[in-house]
């Protein structure tokens, strides 16, 4: 199956590029273009892409405000949006994750990157750029002021191990091999988890691991 794609950038030169990158794939195509937010939204909506891929400073809306509208908290049917930028300031990381990207790369991550990215978004998991993996754990390491919501239900051992390998990064198979188990095992594990969690994808199952202190 193709991915779809949508980029959103300001810069046509990087616009250019990541559809040059996009489209050598096999698996993926280029499906629409925007200069800026505003566009980016209005386009997503309608093409509906598999995977967006945003700046964050754009004119008209920044590429924050566009994640939260297509993939926040409210949003019924959310799309994945991955965060491509120049910028990996703290507030910008962490605005991009609660705002419900599954993804967080810098430009200068390379081509190899960027298509994992968008194929982990694509198959529902995620991927941070490793230059700021080891700040952004550090900080969800540290108790938050009102502690997140306990699960609807209390999560079996098996889902705390799997809960605990999605929190270090790893995939779904380098889950599976880890814990001797099915892939499949590991998808119905997940499902589960974040059906308790109320979580929508394995950003914010990482994110209640650390902020509970479950990773210690």
């Amino acid at each position: 199956m193709t991915i779809r794609t949508l980029i959103a950038d300001d810069q046509e030169m990087v616009r250019t590029g990541f559809r040059m990158i996009i489209d050598s794939q096999p698996d993926m195509e280029v499906v629409g273009e925007a200069a800026d937010g505003a566009d980016a939204v209005a386009l997503a909506r309608r093409l509906r892409p598999d995977v967006c891929l945003f700046d964050i400073r754009m004119p008209k809306m920044d590429g924050l405000e566009a994640t939260r509208l297509l993939a926040g908290p409210d949003v019924a049917d959310p799309l994945r949006v991955v965060i491509v930028t120049t910028f990996d300031m703290d507030e910008y990381v962490y605005g991009a994750l609660r705002g419900g990207a599954v993804g967080f790369l810098l430009k200068d991550s390379g081509p190899a990157l960027l298509v994992e990215a968008v194929r982990a978004a694509a198959n529902g998991e995620a991927l941070v750029s490793p230059s700021i993996t080891v700040r952004l754990l550090e900080r969800l390491a540290t108790p938050r002021a009102e502690p997140p919501a306990p699960p609807r239900e209390a999560l079996t051992e098996r889902e705390l191990d799997v809960v605990r390998l999605v929190a270090r990064g790893r995939t779904n198979e380098e889950i599976a091999e880890e814990l001797f188990v099915s892939l499949s095992t590991v998808k119905t594990h997940l499902g589960s988890v974040q059906r308790k969690l109320g979580a929508r994808n394995r950003v914010e199952t990482a994110a209640w691991a650390w902020e509970t202190g479950l990773m210690g």
